[in-house]
């Protein structure tokens, strides 16, 4: 109350904000609030079906948190992401591969290399990727023994393992990032720079 804050209370009863009174530092901006919105709109159209409900889940919440006067805000906002570029097929292993990375669970799958070739591998999943129209998977591949980024529109099978991959200095998601920004530096140089390759070293 010293700081200006209009708090009602009374003993006994307890202490509460008069409805509508924004807090400053806690009130999201107009556009916190489109950011949101754009993020869950993307999450929706471009994620597995289980993510996709968490988004309009989370979109509920924040409108119901939302003063009135910020409220139309999320379901007028323009900003939008379509996912009708994104096959289904593709989606629907989204689920299985985002457990298979929070739980450390070795996926063996059936992929397409880009000339057509096909083989079996067993991966230890770090990342997955989304590239504005197709998913893929960082991954630690143990026929290579070394990170390999797989497009999901060429893996034709995939099966969590039992098996958890440890945690090994060298082959973790940061590891796998730091990957990615040598090898982009590597191709920004030109085809004669050392260790130049495609980011992740896709297959």
């Amino acid at each position: 109350m010293a700081s200006g804050v209009p708090i009602l209370g009374e003993a006994g009863v307890g202490y509460a904000l008069p409805r509508g009174y924004d807090l400053p530092p806690l009130m999201f901006t107009e556009e916190e609030i489109e950011a949101l919105v754009l993020g869950a709109r993307a999450v929706r159209s471009w994620g597995d079906p289980s993510l996709a409900r968490a988004a309009d889940d989370a979109l509920a919440k924040i409108e119901n948190a939302l003063p009135e006067r910020l409220r139309h805000l999320v379901p007028e906002s323009a900003l939008f992401a379509l996912g009708f570029h994104v096959p289904q097929q593709v989606r629907a292993g989204l689920g299985e591969l985002r457990a298979a990375i929070r739980d450390r669970l070795k996926v063996r799958m059936a992929y397409a290399g880009g000339s057509g070739e096909r083989s079996q591998r067993t991966v230890w999943p770090l990342g997955l990727f989304y590239w504005g129209t197709r998913w893929s998977l960082g991954a630690w591949c143990e026929l290579r023994q070394d990170f390999r980024n797989f497009r999901l529109d060429r893996v034709s099978s995939l099966e969590l393992l039992e098996d958890r991959y440890p945690v090994v200095a060298g082959r973790t998601v940061s590891d796998l990032m730091r990957h990615y920004r040598e090898t982009s530096r590597d191709e920004e140089r030109g085809p004669g720079a050392a260790g130049s390759s495609r980011p992740g070293g896709s297959d």
